[in-house]
């Protein structure tokens, strides 16, 4: 794979124009905030300090003691559900089900029983001088805050925070409970409900807390922060990436992309998923870390663009993100519901349409997409489920077709096509953002990292799988299914996907000097550099500043943007760039 010098930025930044005045760690926060305070001049005044669900609570409130003695502290949490009672009271969102729960639109204010919410607000109320602060998520819930405060926390830090036990799920005690567990009632409850009300308090809030280093919060003012998102969506930017271990990781990634050589492998990479990456806003010399879904929330038409927000709300439902087996073991055996039962089952609007874009492989990867011809269901379901028991072994082969994979082959799956990736391929997976309901089908009998059997959904799969994917049908709509659009010396355009009932329109262009690209659908756009070593995103009319691209960076284009140039200037003769939107 070679050990050439990587150039892939870890850290993508946009750098914020402008004069801002930033305050790190808590005591130059308070001093601000008391300086705000003051300058009220009211004989009572409240401030509210609403806190992300994830955040560490303790903390804030140990700084707020020693810093605001005179003042009244009001933690919201403590009129909050419990644990046991949010788990009585969402028990059927939540469910008993490892990995799935149910979609619904509850609010923080469904975390608070009406009485204590009532009480609170009558405490906050009752407080008839001096500086109120009120802290905790659902603290703006209390009063009509004089000055609002937003601590927030990007959701992969969450997650490191789960996984290492020193959180569970907000007003919970299930610190060590499995991981998968924990994300599933933040993905389907906590962080949904959070978000909701982050929107509404979009325009009452005075100041944005950045909390994801440990003892050292980081704030600006809320106006910078919003003409800090509004800068970078002018033009091109990155989402910043994360990396992760998985049973079936390879090291492809670590070479590669110089990450992490003491890691054994890297499976994941997240960089085009809005809900779980963050941004970093420089401001001077401080550096913001924020959930890239806040940009989405607060900008959905500059970003997203009509079409799309029409379709889908205040969602960017374009995922990219890599799978590498290089090195490492077969993908397990799955398949995605269609529209109607993630529907039905989970709340889900719209579901996991995806694709299999190979970046590199080795001469034996191969892909599994789609049944053989003479496969009776009842077989395969039978011999999965006793495979899935422990009494037997799947020869998985018997019914599921391969197909040999390269490199820049094009894999296309639309639900209910069962399929996985094979050893020794490097993925960069492009489907719609539904992102975590897969059923798998068989795991080859294999552990996860944990050391527990990875969660099996035959009884989700065999309802959703589409049958008619046959290996003739497959390899006829699915395998490589590129269509030329335009060619000459220079340039080469073409359709790579994906299937015609799949949203997402995947094109692939491949050129020695520059391509011209029109965006007059004003549509979101996701692309990677898939081939070359470096380009330079410009604009045709100077509406933003030239933005560099490495090999294998995700990019998002926002909907504003109508015209865009990019251009080879790097040492490889030829790039190739592929560029997805909803069409």
């Amino acid at each position: 794979m070679g050990n050439e010098k990587t150039t892939y930025d870890h850290c993508p930044t946009t750098k914020v124009k402008g004069d801002f005045t930033t305050w790190t760690g808590f005591q130059a926060i308070f001093s601000e905030l008391s300086r705000a305070t003051a300058k009220l001049a009211k004989k009572k005044a409240v401030l509210a300090i609403e806190v992300y669900p994830g955040a560490r609570i303790e903390k804030l409130k140990e700084a707020l003691t020693q810093n605001f003695g005179e003042a009244n502290l009001v933690c919201a949490d403590d009129f909050a559900l419990s644990g046991p009672q949010i788990r009585d009271k969402f028990a059927m969102l939540i469910t008993e089900d490892r990995v799935f729960g149910r979609m619904a639109a509850i609010q923080i204010e469904d975390y608070y029983d009406k009485e204590k919410l009532r009480a609170l607000q009558e405490e906050v109320a009752a407080l008839e001088n001096g500086l109120t602060i009120v802290f905790g998520t659902g603290a703006s819930l209390a009063a009509d805050a004089d000055l609002t405060v937003y601590v927030d926390v990007a959701r992969w830090e969450i997650q490191q925070r789960m996984r290492s036990g020193e959180m569970g799920n907000w007003q919970d005690t299930n610190f060590e409970e499995d991981i998968l567990r924990k994300y599933k009632r933040g993905f389907f409850l906590d962080w949904r409900a959070a978000d909701r009300l982050k929107v509404e308090l979009f325009s009452k809030i005075d100041y944005y807390v950045d909390e994801n280093v440990l003892d050292a919060p980081k704030m600006v003012s809320w106006a910078d922060y919003c003409a800090g998102l509004e800068q970078m969506l002018q033009g091109p930017f990155r989402f910043v990436p994360y990396f992760d271990p998985g049973v079936w990781g390879g090291q492809w990634m670590k070479e590669k992309l110089g990450l992490d050589a003491g890691q054994e492998n890297l499976a994941w990479a997240f960089d085009g998923v809005a809900e779980e990456n963050s941004l970093y806003l420089q401001f001077g010399e401080t550096r913001i870390e924020t959930p890239a879904i806040n940009a989405v929330l607060k900008y959905p038409m500059p970003l997203l663009g009509e079409l799309v927000f029409s379709r889908f709300g205040a969602e960017l439902p374009i995922r990219f993100d890599f799978l590498d087996t290089m090195g490492g073991q077969n993908l397990s055996l799955q398949v995605h519901p269609n529209k109607e039962y993630i529907k039905k089952q989970f709340g889900m609007d719209y579901t996991q349409e995806e694709s299999y874009y190979l970046l590199d492989t080795k001469d034996d990867a191969v892909v599994y997409l789609g049944v053989k011809d003479d496969v009776a269901p009842d077989s395969l379901l039978a011999a999965l489920e006793v495979a899935q028991t422990g009494s037997g072994e799947i020869d998985v082969t018997q019914y599921v077709n391969t197909f040999p994979a390269k490199k820049h082959d094009h894999f296309l799956i639309p639900s209910g096509t069962v399929h996985c990736s094979g050893a020794n391929a490097m993925v960069l997976e492009i489907s719609l953002c539904a992102y975590i309901f897969t059923f798998k089908l068989w795991d080859w009998g294999r552990l996860g990292l944990d050391g527990k059997p990875r969660p099996v959904h035959i009884d989700h799969g065999k309802k959703v799988i589409n049958w008619n994917r046959s290996e003739k049908w497959v390899a006829d709509n699915l395998v490589n299914h590129f269509e030329l659009m335009e060619e000459n010396g220079t340039h080469k355009k073409e359709h790579t996907g994906l299937y015609k009932t799949e949203q997402i329109r995947t094109e692939r262009d491949w050129f020695t000097d520059f391509v011209d690209y029109d965006n007059s659908e004003k549509t979101v756009n996701m692309l990677n550099l898939v081939e070359g070593d470096k380009v330079v995103v410009e604009s045709v009319d100077n509406a933003f500043e030239p933005f560099e691209v490495h090999y294998v960076e995700t990019f998002v284009i926002p909907a504003q943007v109508e015209k865009f140039r990019i251009r080879n200037i790097g040492t490889s003769e030829r790039v190739a760039i592929l560029r997805a939107r909803i069409m």
